[in-house]
């Protein structure tokens, strides 16, 4: 399979002055090459950009081993990471995996830990693999961020008290390849490791050890998921002109709408399974954008679901936003629509067509409710929700983020304002060395 995103606009091009267009095809260009060349602000986080072409095949054959042995002795993994560390790899999952399926040693579920602080989660968890077969996958650089720290000391606890000195065996890491306490930790105590490249940033590491590790523990093939992120870097690298690179348009167009005043992109899927995928896209644009006072804020809703919740404010409400919709182009299943006789609930005129028919002309009149409510549409189309098309469209989507982050001004490779909370948060909580910030949080009420 070559190649197959397309990016529509036929619902999006008259909200755009063509000659903005021109001026700001141009900046993504320019952008493009810089990141070609290496001369992005964050120059040393562009391991990604050519990533794809450069496949290690010891590596992934590596990870597919201990991927198999950790599924062979598992009911349950418990991926253990938050932002980068986990999203890229739960948004693989959950896209190309079923809905409804009976988790078993051999074929294990995949579910998460160390995103958050909630006590019951943690408690409930715990009891849950109590009863279970588990191993545990931790995704950490440094391996002192609180949440996943926290998670990994409750994991760790019960594992040695379930499995004793075989507990080791039920733990994999994926961390620095050279300090910080996890990587200390595994040393010591035994644990398999995968290596975080230096050169690679969290939101934009799913190809890395990061995703493919917990990708491939949940039966997804990684070797064709590579294949698409290879696939799409060989399109997108190759044709560096703004007016045809796909990547390049729609950071163009983002870019347009933004100056305009529209300061909120909204994804819309209209398939469950690209939840996750959403979830992933908001981290990788909102952490690489939303800086210095500037940048789009992503948003995300389901399709037709949320029609009749947020349905009303995308028709009608404040036009400070556009929209962007995922759609994929085939579907794994079909079901087709029977016809009744009695006819009691008037739905025979649909009898015969398939339910991805009936999705995509709910699609179809959503795009066209939008647009005439003055909301401009992008879509945003793939050939599927398997692994290679998806390869596809993350790399997609991460080179048009390196361009748009460029375009607008900042640093796309930086996050310094996830830190402010993180000191107040270790202050508050009596860490040794925060004593002086404790104090001034004292002084102001807190």
């Amino acid at each position: 399979m070559a190649f197959a995103l397309e990016l529509k606009d036929r619902f999006a091009s008259e909200y755009v002055d063509p000659k903005q267009k021109e001026a700001i095809g141009k900046e993504s260009g320019l952008a493009l090459q810089k990141l070609l060349n290496g001369t992005s602000p964050g120059s040393e986080f562009l391991g990604w950009v050519r990533l794809p072409q450069n496949k290690n095949q010891a590596e992934l054959q590596k990870i597919q081993s201990v991927a198999s042995k950790i599924r062979a002795q598992s009911e349950t993994v418990v991926v253990v990471g938050i932002g980068g560390s986990y999203l890229g790899a739960r948004a693989v999952i959950d896209s190309s995996k079923s809905y409804f399926s009976s988790p078993k040693i051999g074929s294990p579920e995949i579910i998460y830990a160390g995103h958050q602080l909630d006590a019951r989660y943690h408690s409930e968890l715990l009891k849950y693999l109590e009863g279970r077969e588990f191993s545990v996958n931790v995704v950490s650089k440094s391996g002192t961020t609180t949440e996943p720290a926290l998670a990994l000391r409750l994991l760790w606890d019960l594992a040695k008290k379930k499995y004793g000195n075989a507990a080791k065996e039920r733990i994999v890491a994926t961390t620095d390849g050279s300090k910080g306490a996890l990587l200390q930790m595994s040393k010591e105590l035994g644990f398999e490791t995968f290596t975080i490249p230096d050169n690679v940033g969290g939101r934009y590491s799913v190809l890395t050890p990061v995703g493919l590790f917990p990708i491939a523990a949940a039966g997804v093939d990684i070797f064709s998921f590579w294949e698409g992120f290879q696939e799409a870097a060989d399109a997108l690298l190759s044709d560096t002109s703004p007016e045809t690179n796909l990547a390049c348009l729609y950071a163009t167009y983002r870019n347009c709408f933004y100056r305009s005043g529209k300061k909120l992109e909204v994804m819309a899927s209209y398939t469950p399974s690209l939840h996750t995928l959403a979830e992933w896209w908001k981290q990788l644009f909102g952490e690489s954008e939303g800086k210095q006072g500037l940048g789009i804020f992503p948003a995300s809703v389901d399709l037709t679901t949320d029609l009749h919740s947020m349905g009303q404010y995308l028709q009608e409400g404040e036009r400070n936003i556009f929209e962007t919709v995922l759609y994929p182009k085939q579907s794994k299943e079909e079901i087709r629509i029977p016809k009744d006789p009695d006819d009691l609930d008037g739905l025979n005129f649909l009898a015969g067509k398939t339910m991805s028919e009936v999705n995509e002309q709910a699609l179809l009149g959503t795009l066209v409710a939008h647009s005439e409510g003055k909301v401009p549409c992008l879509e945003i189309l793939f050939s599927d929700n398997g692994p290679k098309s998806l390869g596809q469209l993350m790399y997609f989507f991460e080179l048009a983020c390196g361009i748009s982050g460029n375009v607008l001004g900042v640093n796309p490779f930086d996050q310094p304002g996830v830190e402010a909370y993180k000191k107040n948060m270790f202050a508050l909580l009596g860490k040794p060395g925060f004593e002086n910030l404790r104090e001034t949080l004292k002084k102001k009420g807190v």
